[in-house]
C-alpha cells in the first residue's frame, strides 16, 4: 500500500476544471455552452494495433478536440451539482437543470456518425445522469426535467441497441460497455423505465462474470502496457452499477462467486507489485511503471461507493489516506454523492 500511496502524491489531486464565465440568463444562472449534437471520430490508436495500446498521437489530439466541449460542460455541471447538493440549494439546481435542459431540446449527442463515438460515448452519459441526480428533486423547473429526462430515456435505448446489435465481439466485453451500462441503469433510475434497469442488471452481470479466478478481465489484460490502466477503467463504473443496482432492488452483489470483490483486488495487488501480474498477461511493463502515466486519485473515486458493498480494509485504507476522492464522470465529489443522494 505504500507504493500506492507514493504513487497517488505524485499524481496530485484530480481536481475538477471549470469553463470562462457565461452570459447569464435572465434568472441568473450562466448559459449552456452551445450543445453538441453530432460526434465523429476514430480510434485513439493505430490502425495495425490489435491490442489497442499504441497511441496514435493525430487520432487522439482528434478525439480529445471532438469531446473537449462535452468534458468541458460535464467538468462545470459537476462543480455546480455538487455546490447544489451540498448546500440543499433550489437556485443552483435549477441553474443545472437549466443547462441539461438546453441540451435535451436540441437532442444532444444523437447523431454519432463514427462506430468509435457510439462506444465511447456511454461515459459521458453517465457523468450527465449523476449530475442530473444530484439535483433532480432540488430543482423547480417541472418542464424541464421532464424534458431532460425524455433525452436522457432517447440516448439510453440507443446504447442498449449498439450494444447488443453493432458492437464487436470484444467490446461487447470490456470498460466502454461498462461505462455504458451505468449510463443505462441511471437513465432507468431516473426514468423509472424498467427495461433499461433490468438491461443494466444483466449487462453488469455479465461483465463481471467475464473475471478469471485472479480477478483479471480478459479483454482489458490484450491491451498492452495499458492492461492493467484498462482494469482500472472498468472498475469504476462495475463498482457504481453495482451499488445502484443494490438501491434499486436488483442486486447482483455476489455475482460469479463475488467476481467485483476478484476484479478489484486484482488491480489493487498488482499495483503494489508493480503491474508484474497484468505484464504477464499482456507481455508489456504497465504504464503506471513505465513512465507513461501516473496513477491519480480519481481513478480511486470508485472506492467509496465500494465500501457500501463490501467492508475491506484495503480499500478502507485508500479512502482515508486521501483527502480528494472526485471523479467528473462520477459526478464529481464521491464522499458527497454517495452520503448525501437517497437513490
Amino acid at each position: 500500500m505504500k507504493k500506492l500511496m507514493a504513487a497517488l502524491a505524485l499524481g496530485g489531486l484530480g481536481l475538477l476544471a471549470t469553463q470562462p464565465a457565461q452570459a447569464a440568463t435572465p434568472f441568473g444562472c450562466s448559459a449552456a455552452p452551445t450543445p453538441v449534437v453530432s460526434l465523429n471520430y476514430g480510434s485513439r490508436y493505430q490502425d495495425n494495433d490489435n491490442s489497442r495500446s499504441s497511441i496514435d498521437k493525430v487520432s487522439n489530439a482528434e478525439v480529445n478536440k471532438a469531446l473537449a466541449p462535452v468534458e468541458n460542460f460535464i467538468r462545470s455541471l459537476a462543480k455546480d451539482a455538487n455546490l447544489a447538493l451540498k448546500h440543499s440549494e433550489p437556485h443552483t439546481a435549477d441553474c443545472v437543470v437549466h443547462q441539461l435542459a438546453v441540451w435535451a431540446r436540441a437532442d444532444a449527442l444523437s447523431d454519432l456518425r463514427s462506430f468509435t463515438a457510439n462506444l465511447s460515448v456511454g461515459a459521458r452519459y453517465a457523468a450527465l445522469g449523476l449530475i442530473y441526480a444530484q439535483v433532480q428533486t432540488l430543482s423547480t423547473r417541472t418542464e424541464d426535467k421532464a424534458q431532460i429526462e425524455a433525452w436522457f430515456l432517447r440516448r439510453a435505448r440507443e446504447q442498449m441497441l449498439f450494444w447488443e446489435e453493432d458492437a464487436t465481439y470484444g467490446a461487447k466485453r470490456g470498460n466502454l460497455r461498462a461505462w455504458a451500462t451505468l449510463g443505462v441503469n441511471l437513465a432507468g433510475q431516473l426514468t423509472q423505465d424498467q427495461v433499461a434497469l433490468r438491461w443494466s442488471s444483466w449487462s453488469a452481470s455479465f461483465l463481471q462474470c467475464q473475471a478469471l479466478a485472479d480477478g483479471s478481465l480478459p479483454q482489458e489484460m490484450k491491451r498492452g502496457k495499458y492492461a492493467l490502466h484498462y482494469q482500472m477503467h472498468a472498475i469504476t463504473p462495475l463498482v457504481v452499477t453495482t451499488l445502484l443496482l443494490e438501491k434499486q432492488n436488483l442486486s447482483i452483489l455476489g455475482a460469479c462467486e463475488h467476481a467485483l470483490r476478484r476484479i478489484v483486488h486484482f488491480a489493487l495487488d498488482d499495483l503494489e507489485a508493480g503491474g508484474v501480474a497484468s505484464a504477464g498477461y499482456s507481455g508489456k511493463t504497465q504504464s503506471y511503471f513505465d513512465g507513461t502515466r501516473t496513477l491519480k486519485p480519481f481513478e480511486l473515486a470508485w472506492a467509496v461507493a465500494y465500501l457500501q458493498l463490501y467492508d475491506d480494509p484495503k480499500v478502507e485504507k485508500i479512502v482515508t489516506s486521501l483527502s480528494t476522492l472526485s471523479n467528473s464522470k462520477l459526478g464529481g465529489d464521491q464522499r458527497l454523492i454517495w452520503s448525501a443522494i437517497g437513490f
